[in-house]
């Protein structure tokens, strides 16, 4: 039979032993999640690390291009404020030359008539055989009107505008009027230029009224008129006839006037040839 003592004994240690047991086992297994917990901490603290490193190198780059931006904003408003005091320069300067030219050409309409009598005649019969050339005997200018030297928006000259264009180099170097000289000037309606084929050959009514002038000239010049005699200029719309309020107004504003000038007329500083400004 057993010994109660030693049974009491062996209770007690085995109790021991259990408790022992238990008592390491729970902070193993605390120490355990504890040590995940921090590498999980540490991973997550190397995580937000490379995240703000990477934040901090996007808000310097964005500083770096913020100031290139700024830079060329900068460059750029004063490349424009330079263009603005340019176009004002030629602006002015447009205005000064027209200015100027209205005042010569209002000096040539009140030169007296240098054309003989002859000359005037010859003109005079000229204005019968053409309707759309018109002569004014009393200052000797000629004014080639409506579309007789042109189609719309061209600087082409008509081939039945040549006969004309003969008949009047013809009259210019007959006689006397062989020391008279020649100024051709071109004007348009103010219609711009709208079509792409025509704005390839004339950008502006600008191009337009002296192209067309540079085509008188020039068909003046071949019938035996020398270029030294001749001077060209172009208007634009800027110097109506009359009012462009309906197409047969615009028609009358499209025109080629021809001034005939005496020797000694001065115009937009023509010198005689030869002459040569100190």
């Amino acid at each position: 039979m057993p010994n109660p003592g030693r049974i009491a004994l062996l209770a007690l240690v085995s109790s021991l032993a259990f408790t022992q047991t238990a008592c390491d086992v729970v902070p193993r297994q605390a120490l355990r999640q504890s040590q995940l917990n921090a590498y999980a901490l540490h991973q997550r603290n190397e995580i937000l690390a490379l995240e703000r490193d990477g934040l901090n190198g996007g808000i310097q780059q964005m500083l770096v291009e913020n100031q290139d931006l700024k830079h060329q904003v900068s460059k750029l408003d004063s490349n424009l404020k330079l263009a603005n005091e340019r176009l004002n320069n030629l602006a002015s300067e447009r205005g000064e030359l027209q200015n100027r030219y209205v005042t010569l050409l209002k000096q040539v309409t009140d030169m007296p008539n240098p054309l003989s009598e002859e000359a005037r005649r010859r003109f005079e019969e000229l204005q019968k055989k053409y309707p759309n050339f018109e002569f004014d005997p009393m200052t000797g200018v000629s004014k080639f009107t409506g579309d007789i030297l042109f189609d719309s928006g061209s600087a082409q000259l008509k081939g039945s505008a040549i006969p004309l264009l003969k008949e009047f180099a013809s009259i210019m170097n007959a006689g006397e009027a062989k020391r008279l000289n020649v100024l051709v000037v071109g004007h348009t309606d103010d219609q711009d230029i709208v079509k792409a084929g025509t704005a390839q050959q004339h950008p502006t009514n600008w191009h337009l009224s002296t192209n067309r002038g540079n085509a008188v000239l020039t068909a003046l010049s071949r019938n035996g008129i020398k270029e030294d005699r001749m001077g060209v200029s172009g208007y634009s719309k800027f110097q109506p006839v009359i009012a462009n309020s309906d197409d047969k107004n615009r028609q009358k504003n499209r025109r080629v006037e021809i001034f005939v000038l005496a020797p000694d007329a001065v115009v937009a500083g023509w010198d005689k040839p030869g002459v040569t400004r100190q």
